[in-house]
């Protein structure tokens, strides 16, 4: 992209130098990305993430001092439309849990091939929820026993494909065209899911979808 105001400023926060070096070399080398800052901890991220005011953070799960998990909650409360995604070593189901209840909204595992984790930082600036799909099947068990009839007593049945293609990671576009619906259309139906779900974004309701087996 050759508009500067489209390029996504991208944040690392990373604590191994060879992952960190290696995803700075990647964004650097990416069209349409920018990498606004690296940091190797999660105070020095959550201090300088408020000043660089990025589109994308790529947080590690595993830092030394504050958790990623910990992070993410901080650097939501101070820019709240920033959009994280979480990189860790291992698929943990609780992890990832944790990890959407406090804001991220993608998890994708370091060994992720480096043109996966640039369009993962695409789809996370585009509104959608990254995830590998090692981290998406662990959330599929999270839903392998839904409770339809309660959903169903909350939503309308649009309501519910709706928030369906939300938890499978679509952006509004993409929902629009596969419903056939416009996206203000989209727009309003998201708006009433939060309100009968009692959330405030996409991840608390991807969250909630899979710590009550909505869907």
């Amino acid at each position: 992209m050759s508009d500067t105001k489209n390029i996504i400023r991208t944040v690392i926060v990373e604590d191994e130098e060879n992952v960190r070096d290696h995803l700075k070399w990647l964004l650097d080398n990416s069209d349409g990305i920018n990498c606004a800052g690296v940091f190797e901890d999660g105070e020095s991220a959550i201090k300088g993430i408020s000043k660089l005011l990025p589109d994308v953070v790529l947080m590690d799960i595993g830092l030394p001092g504050k958790s990623g998990i910990q992070c993410v909650k901080e650097i939501k409360k101070i820019n709240p439309d920033v959009q994280i995604i979480m990189q860790t070593v291992y698929a943990d189901e609780d992890k990832i849990f944790e990890s959407l209840q406090a804001g991220a909204v993608g998890y994708i595992l370091k060994k992720t091939k480096s043109e996966k984790i640039i369009q993962a930082i695409k789809d996370a600036y585009e509104g959608g929820v990254p995830m590998t799909g090692e981290i998406a099947r662990k959330v599929l068990t999270f839903l392998s026993a839904p409770q339809k009839e309660k959903l169903e007593s909350l939503l309308s049945d649009r309501e519910i494909e709706v928030l369906k293609a939300l938890t499978k990671g679509f952006s509004y576009n993409s929902i629009a065209e596969q419903l056939f619906i416009s996206i203000n259309t989209v727009r309003f139906h998201v708006k009433n899911i939060y309100a009968k779900l009692h959330v405030k974004s996409r991840p608390e309701a991807v969250a909630k979808v899979i710590r009550e087996k909505l869907i």
